[in-house]
């Protein structure tokens, strides 16, 4: 697979997600499953895995450090802390002493001496960005962190963590009806040199043209239940988009997921979206599409099919958008 650059890292262009092997979108698969889902994505030439903390309350770092143990030398592994399980519940904490502690737990589930690319995973607003990315900064010099990331923030608070520390990468959510990153983000990325890292580019499998009815096909606790543009009122003004959206996928002479992913690529070299899945077949389509080149009157196409103006609903709900720092149009 072609490689792109991230801070110091060469890493594949697409860089595997693994959150829903242990969280959000249904019940996990089993461990052998999940773990032959890893190891088929080395085969396909994928050597950056994204996972954090909070999935599973640690199960999947601890799946993730078993099965990659005997690769480290070949992956480029990000985690991420300052939002994690407690009792059972989810916890929001960017004190110094927290994000340390956190760090701390993932080197031991991951079984390594050092994390490639450590994600502040969400700003806690209740303390300064400046001190929680001094906190990073500090597991640099003490060499359990090589580099440093943020998740879900402005550009404004991009600017301030990246005057404290280089940030090498911003993981925000970014596809073709998830624009926001639009705003600002993405420019303030290229200003200072941070790779931009899209996470759900597959619009939570919206654009791949197989979720038609998700009331009924996701599972009870699945967390897109909780997202508006998945709703009764919302999705199906959603998918009269889905047509035409498939019939371009034909034209470019791929799969609606490829179509997806292609688009993203075609954003800039800077970009290095991360999909997840727990079907290897899905897992086969999506790793081909680093060799998907989309012409540009398919790029128009569609840029003007899917964007901010003609998707119907907000991505998150109100108590969830309260937790993020990114623009909203």
């Amino acid at each position: 697979m072609q490689q792109r650059r991230l801070g110091p890292f060469s890493v594949s262009a697409l860089g595997f997600g693994c959150m829903n092997l242990s969280h959000a979108y249904a019940a996990p698969p089993a461990p052998e499953a999940a773990e032959a889902l890893l190891l088929r994505a080395l085969e396909r030439g994928i050597n950056f895995f994204d996972t954090a903390a909070l999935y599973g309350f640690g199960v999947n770092e601890t799946l993730v450090g078993r099965v990659l143990k005997p690769h480290r030398s070949k992956v480029v592994l990000a985690s991420k802390g300052g939002m994690t399980g407690i009792n059972g519940k989810r916890v929001i904490d960017g004190r110094p002493e927290s994000l340390k502690r956190d760090c701390e737990d993932s080197l031991q589930r991951l079984q390594t001496d050092v994390i490639d690319l450590y994600y502040l995973h969400r700003w806690d607003k209740q303390v300064p960005i400046e001190d929680s990315v001094g906190a990073l900064a500090e597991l640099v010099r003490a060499g359990k962190v090589k580099t440093i990331g943020l998740s879900e923030v402005s550009a404004l608070t991009l600017r301030r963590a990246h005057a404290v520390h280089p940030i090498t990468a911003l993981q925000s959510e970014y596809s073709l009806w998830t624009r926001e990153p639009e705003i600002a983000t993405l420019s303030a990325c290229r200003e200072l040199g941070t790779t931009f890292v899209p996470f759900s580019p597959l619009a939570r499998a919206y654009l791949t043209g197989t979720l038609l009815k998700p009331q009924e096909q996701l599972e009870p606790k699945d967390i897109r239940h909780q997202m508006p543009r998945f709703d009764a009122a919302n999705y199906p003004k959603n998918l009269d988009l889905l047509p035409e959206y498939l019939r371009i996928a034909n034209a470019a002479h791929c799969t609606p997921a490829q179509l997806a992913l292609a688009w993203l690529l075609a954003q800039g070299e800077d970009i290095v979206p991360i999909f997840g899945t727990r079907n290897p077949r899905h897992l086969d389509d999506n790793a081909g599409a680093a060799n998907v080149k989309l012409e540009p009157r398919i790029i128009e196409r569609l840029n003007a099919l899917i964007n901010q103006k003609t998707v119907t609903g907000p991505r998150y709900n109100a108590a969830t958008q309260a937790e993020i720092d990114t623009e909203n149009f």
